[in-house]
């Protein structure tokens, strides 16, 4: 070890990793410097890593920001306090308690919450977490053995003459579903795009503390089997600001009074906004120097000189949020335990809102991917950034916490993209290619006590995308506290094939597919596979269709019930019987794909691809309650009604 690997260890930089093949991999000394100095540990020559190293033992030598531990179980101080012998609680309720420190431990606390704790001279954040993340059978007794739900692509839905599904025919789809015995409808991420952006990308957002306004009413026009964004987004924004011209004064009042109760963050998004359109860019990087920081004495006089602009982007988040809650009311009233799962996605545009108003809590100069592996080798660029392991021990959370409450306050659950993340994150210097990165290791434990800290807030359970190479140390944590695991078809195999449908854990939830997957229809009759083949995507596709060939026996064999194997032409049978087979699983919760359940063969979304496949723009034949009554659609319904274990 030199002190440049000793710095990289202390700041959480791992050197030594191992690949998809468990083999073992090592981080460049000089993407190490890279990495380290994007974080603000400058490491340019050994003058620079002796003084980082001086920096990062100081830091650590002080009194933290925060302590977590768990409800009812003592907590050991650090070594900076562990001399002190009593302290103060002071409660969220308000109460206070003397504590008696004894042998460098906090005594158990009895209380959940975001407390204070003072000690001789020092003040900081108590986190005191429950045991686990609620659990759809804390949800409702009644319906925790079978509970199912669909996954649907909100601008799919075709319920009335509009250019793309909006918040309101998904209320329509939830009070449809609700009627079939249906206890959640998932959805992807409904954050804040970058403002007039003229495509939809939901897993690239500019802030995952607001909502897309586009979303809250669609505008009207012919409903094409194809999206056009472009022209979408445009008639919307024309449309949306027709109706804030409208607002009566009574509308205004009950604007501005929402939005104070919002708080500044709202406002600062709002503003972000705003400037972005006045300045022509939606990436704040690229601003005047003057501009790049919220505070700054251009951005403030900005601010006093468009009120109406600054109030139109809070009334397009007024609408989307009002609309989203509706949602979720009617889905809760209909009788779903559940309701809405949210989307949380795993990072943001770096050159969004969020970027630029909580320029202290995330990563600068460095974006998140993937390391090289079977299906990227030359590994992943996401383009996104996200929170700093450093931003957030030094805010205590604030900003995560932040972010749990805005993806849960109209949902009854919530899919965390990437969930390794919590854990580790893979980060590329900006301008480098995808496996010139480094693993970046989080604050895991803490993380997850936050997040079983939300789930009992919001009365919620947690989805942990956990599809691919899991971290060292990364299942049991995870399960222990309650968080429900991903489990695909096509992904849960053995070294016999695929999986029996009560070998899928309960802890988790089954699922046919997701939106970066084949569906049923389409694996069955090979159409990713012509896909690939048409956009020159690998080139092996001979190998790839005999592998299919033998893959549809093994299959079938699962999922059969010993009855003749179906043509690859015709997949509406093994439709029927992977949702069937999906739906006896044991797990707490299953979920079904409106594509999977209508038995379409295009998936929403084709990984890789920006514009050379339609992602996200397909939408469905017909109104809901339409398809939802084709005999072959009522059945699938109806099977997994009857196959989820009472």
């Amino acid at each position: 070890m030199t002190p440049l690997h000793d710095l990289a260890d202390a700041v959480g930089v791992v050197r030594v990793w191992e690949d998809a093949q468990s083999r073992p991999q090592t981080v460049a000394d000089a993407v190490l410097r890279t990495i380290l100095t994007a974080l603000g540990f400058p490491a340019a020559d050994d003058t620079e890593v002796a003084a980082s190293l001086a920096r990062v033992a100081d830091e650590q030598a002080q009194v933290p920001t925060y302590l977590a531990g768990d409800v009812g179980e003592p907590l050991p101080l650090p070594q900076s306090l562990a001399h002190e012998t009593t302290a103060i609680l002071s409660l969220e309720d308000g109460r206070e308690r003397h504590l008696a420190i004894a042998s460098g431990m906090l005594p158990a606390i009895a209380e959940t919450g975001y407390h204070r704790l003072r000690i001789a001279n020092a003040e900081l954040a108590l986190i005191i977490a429950p045991p686990r993340c609620l659990l759809p059978a804390d949800l409702s007794a009644a319906a925790a053995s079978h509970m199912w739900g669909i996954a649907i692509q909100l601008p799919s839905l075709r319920e009335r003459a509009t250019a793309y599904g909006d918040l309101a025919d998904l209320r329509h789809a939830v009070t449809l579903l609700a009627g079939q015995g249906a206890d959640a409808i998932a959805i992807s991420p409904v954050h804040a795009p970058p403002p007039g952006q003229r495509a939809f990308y939901p897993y690239s957002p500019s802030s995952r503390l607001f909502l897309n306004p586009a979303l809250a009413q669609a505008p009207g026009g012919e409903s094409k089997a194809l999206i056009d964004w472009s022209s979408a987004l445009a008639a919307q924004t024309q449309g949306q600001r027709q109706a804030f011209a409208r607002l009566t004064e009574t509308d205004r009042a009950q604007l501005e009074q929402w939005a104070v109760g919002k708080g500044d963050h709202l406002t600062r998004h709002a503003l972000f906004d705003a400037l972005a359109l006045h300045l022509g860019s939606a990436d704040w990087r690229s601003w005047p120097q003057d501009y790049r920081f919220p505070d700054g004495v251009p951005v403030q006089q900005f601010a006093r000189e468009h009120p109406e602009e600054i109030a139109f982007h809070l009334f397009g988040q007024w609408q989307a949020e009002q609309a989203l809650g509706t949602v979720q009311s009617d889905a809760k009233r209909g009788g779903m335990a559940i309701g809405l799962i949210a989307d949380l996605a795993v990072g943001v545009d770096p050159g969004g809102s969020d970027g630029w108003s909580m320029q202290d809590a995330m990563l600068t100069g460095l974006t998140i991917g993937a390391p090289p592996d079977p299906l990227g080798p030359d590994g992943q660029n996401w383009a996104l950034t996200s929170f700093s392991p450093q931003g957030l021990r030094r805010t205590a959370f604030a900003p995560f916490i932040a972010m749990l409450r805005a993806a849960l306050r109209q949902a009854g659950g919530v899919r965390i993209d990437h969930a390794f993340g919590l854990s580790r994150l893979w980060v590329v210097p900006q301008g480098a290619s995808a496996s010139d990165g480094a693993y970046l290791r989080y604050p895991f434990a803490d993380l997850l006590r936050v997040i079983a800290l939300e789930s009992h807030r919001a009365g919620a359970v947690i989805v942990g995308e956990d599809l691919g190479t899991r971290p060292p140390g990364f299942v049991s944590p995870v399960a222990s506290k309650g968080i429900l695991g991903m489990r695909v078809l096509w992904f849960e195999r053995d070294e016999d094939g695929f999986r029996a449908a009560d070998a899928f854990p309960a802890q988790s939830v089954g699922m046919t597919g997701t939106h970066d997957t084949a569906t049923i229809a389409g694996w069955w009759t090979g159409n990713d596979i012509q896909w690939n083949r048409r956009l020159q995507r690998g080139g092996d596709w001979q190998t790839e269709e005999t592998n299919r060939m033998a893959d549809r026996s093994v299959l079938w064999s699962v999922i059969g019930d010993d009855k003749p194997q179906p043509a690859i032409d015709d997949p509406a049978p093994v439709v029927d019987a992977a949702v069937a087979h999906l739906a006896s699983t044991p797990t707490a919760l299953a979920i079904i794909p409106l594509e999977d359940l209508l038995g379409l063969e295009e998936q929403p979304n084709l990984p890789g691809t920006i514009d050379q496949h339609p992602n996200w723009r397909r939408r469905l034949s017909a109104p809901l309650a339409d398809l939802l009554a084709d005999p072959s659609t009522a059945r699938r319904v109806a099977s997994l009604i009857a196959a989820r274990p009472a």
